[in-house]
């Protein structure tokens, strides 16, 4: 039978289009009553768009005997020859033909916004050896060989920067809409591209483990037909052919007439009760894939659907996951905040500890904003200037420096104990109140005394808050599960307004919580990033993981990843699932209810095979265009309460 699937696979799109172009041209011409060579046009609908749909009959009977909707279909051509409705046959063969186009439009157009990925896999790359340039097929790079980028060339693979200046545009992974600015040292990822200045990178993410593949394999794995619903409506189906055939033999025992029987099976096909459900979920995979979504599978968004509790990860989650300076505060009068800072700066400058590195890029970005605003200040408070004549590392505690011949302490409380640094009383409180705010302390001491201390804390996403009322509002609860302790996860809590907080949780316990409230009957939807977070997010009813900066195995265990790390998107996805099953369950009434009718009229003899191949195609055709509209769907319409609650 493969002679027979390579007839169907000719010309794709393009062949199915040029064939309903000369079908619909040959049943115009066939209502005129044209005739060639006394040969009615229909026959021209008949055999092209007709004929493909009784070889996939027989090739599913053959091969598999799967009895489907083009197995009645069949039935119907064939009979409505019989009886002479030459015209009826070539109606009902045109307009399944045209259905099927519609879908395979839909669904291209649901992909276009994720299928785009696939084409910016870079195809070459220039690898140095030396003094040496050649240029190499990408996927020959291999871990740790030196690439050359120039401007307006595609990243080939994940790697950091050793050496040049430029600007990336990241918003095929990131959304960011504005390039950002790399240097040395920085990380670069692959399918984004070089804008400006040239640069020498050092290549760690290679072939498969490219950033880009990972949001390929993700596309490839969507698959509209993994739903459980689908498997539903296909048994449907098999039962519609069988019972269409029951009912058109007795119908035409009953009344006698043949013609009667042809028209129940025009009409009993059950091609809307099919296209009902993968139109619909390819449909909210392309919404969601705008939305910076990719959805592994169909069955993800059924799920989630039906998700009564939203349980979050904080770090890298709810916040960014990256320390910053939130304050900075002088205990003596002889120092400013912006000297202290400064000095600060100029004691971390040289040390590798993420703390360090976060205090001088957090002084970096203060100086450049004041610059910006014209408040250059004194050139003595410059961190440039103060450049350390000395420095250690103290492992475990912190640093020491000697800038301009002042010894300068930056570390914990227990670097201050071993030097027998005194701090003041308000000094030693206003630490504590930032420790229980989750924040990481640095004391800081010059000259053997406690001159002044800074704040450092992972920072709340600026659309965390609304994100997590508007999931209420959707009918879900939100809940916080870490692995911070008591006081951190608290006061992030108290600023997204949770009142439903588990500190302390090891990945043992996320798991345990999520079976519990499972088992409660109140599926869970996991949202995390992390390695330590790959259970929680395969156990749960729904896994969302963050793409760009989560795991590569947090992204591997969940259903659905967020390529920009945008959680404003959540409730988005949240009730775009619902809309879509509320989409499928109107879509599935209406061809029943369609189908009803028309096989009551059918066997009344009100319809004939011509009309009933309109009605119920035009049904399909209705199915198909009321799942298109979800592409669009933007949420913003009212939403009913018990819509919500799914």
């Amino acid at each position: 039978m493969k002679w027979l699937e390579r007839i169907l696979e000719w010309g794709g799109r393009k062949r199915d289009v040029v064939f309903l172009a000369v079908s619909g041209a040959a049943l115009a011409a066939s209502m005129a009553h044209f005739r060639f060579f006394g040969l009615d046009p229909a026959w021209a609908a008949i055999l092209l768009c007709g004929l493909p749909i009784l070889l996939e009959a027989v090739i599913g009977l053959v091969t598999a005997f799967d009895i489907k909707a083009d197995v009645l279909v069949s039935i119907a051509l064939v009979a409505s020859v019989l009886i002479g409705e030459d015209f009826a046959a070539g109606e009902v063969a045109f307009i399944m033909q045209l259905g099927a186009l519609l879908e395979d439009v839909t669904v291209a157009r649901a992909r276009a916004g994720i299928e785009r990925l696939v084409h910016l896999t870079p195809r070459t790359a220039r690898r140095l050896k030396g003094e040496t340039e050649t240029v190499i097929p990408a996927e020959q790079v291999n871990a740790g060989d030196v690439l050359r980028v120039l401007p307006g060339e595609t990243i080939p693979v994940d790697g950091v920067i050793l050496a040049g200046q430029t600007s990336v545009d990241q918003s095929v992974m990131t959304g960011e809409s504005l390039p950002v600015d790399k240097g040395a040292g920085d990380e670069v990822s692959s399918g984004t591209v070089n804008q400006f200045g040239a640069f020498d990178m050092k290549a760690v993410k290679v072939g498969e483990d490219s950033s880009i593949q990972r949001m390929i394999r993700l596309v490839q794995s969507a698959d509209a037909g993994k739903a459980k619903i689908v498997g539903i409506a296909d048994r449907w189906a098999t039962w519609i052919v069988v019972t269409a055939l029951t009912a058109a033999v007795l119908t035409w025992l009953v009344s006698g007439q043949f013609i009667r029987a042809v028209t129940i099976l025009v009409v009993f096909c059950p091609c809307a009760l099919v296209l009902a459900t993968p139109t619909a979920i390819m449909a909210a995979i392309g919404n969601a894939s705008r939305h910076g979504c990719l959805v592994r599978e169909g069955d993800a968004l059924e799920r989630l659907a039906s998700v009564s509790v939203v349980t979050f990860d904080k770090t890298g989650t709810l916040t960014h996951g990256t320390l910053e300076v939130t304050a900075v505060e002088s205990l003596e009068a002889e120092w400013t905040r912006e000297e202290l800072f400064a000095l600060l700066a100029g004691a971390e400058s040289r040390s590798e500890h993420p703390v360090g590195r976060a205090v001088v890029r957090g002084w970096e970005r203060e100086r450049i904003a004041g610059e910006r605003e014209g408040q250059n200040g004194n050139e003595e408070s410059r961190a440039s200037v103060f450049r350390p004549e000395a420095f250690q590392m103290v492992p475990g505690r912190g640093v020491s420096a000697c800038i301009r011949g002042r010894e300068i302490l930056a570390g914990n409380a227990a670097l201050m104990e071993e030097r027998q640094i005194l701090f003041p009383e308000e000094g030693k409180r206003r630490a504590e109140t930032y420790r229980k705010q989750g924040c990481t302390v640095i004391y800081i001491a010059v000259d053997g005394k406690g001159t002044g201390l800074a704040a450092l804390s992972d920072t709340l996403r600026a659309d965390a808050p609304e994100t997590v009322y508007e999931i209420r509002e959707a009918g879900a609860e939100p809940v916080l599960l870490t692995g911070d302790h008591e006081s951190a996860a608290s006061h992030i809590a108290g600023k997204l307004g949770l009142t439903k907080v588990y500190a302390g949780c090891l990945p043992e316990d996320k798991l345990n919580y999520i079976e519990t409230s499972q088992q409660a009957g109140n599926p869970v939807c996991m949202v995390g990033d992390g390695i330590n977070d790959a259970p929680a997010l395969r156990k749960a009813h729904v896994g969302i993981a963050m793409g760009g900066i989560g795991s590569d195995i947090a992204v591997d265990a969940a259903d659905i990843a967020l390529i920009n790390d945008n959680i404003r998107e959540l409730p988005h996805l949240l009730l775009l699932a619902r809309r879509m099953m509320v989409t499928i369950k109107c879509n599935m009434a209406f061809s029943m209810t369609l189908n009803g009718i028309a096989i009551v009229l059918a066997a009344t003899g009100v319809l004939n095979p011509v009309v009933g191949a309109l009605v119920h195609n035009a049904g399909s055709v209705l199915v198909i265009l009321n799942s298109a509209r979800l592409l669009s769907w933007s949420g913003k319409e009212p939403w009913k309460k018990a819509e919500n609650n799914g």
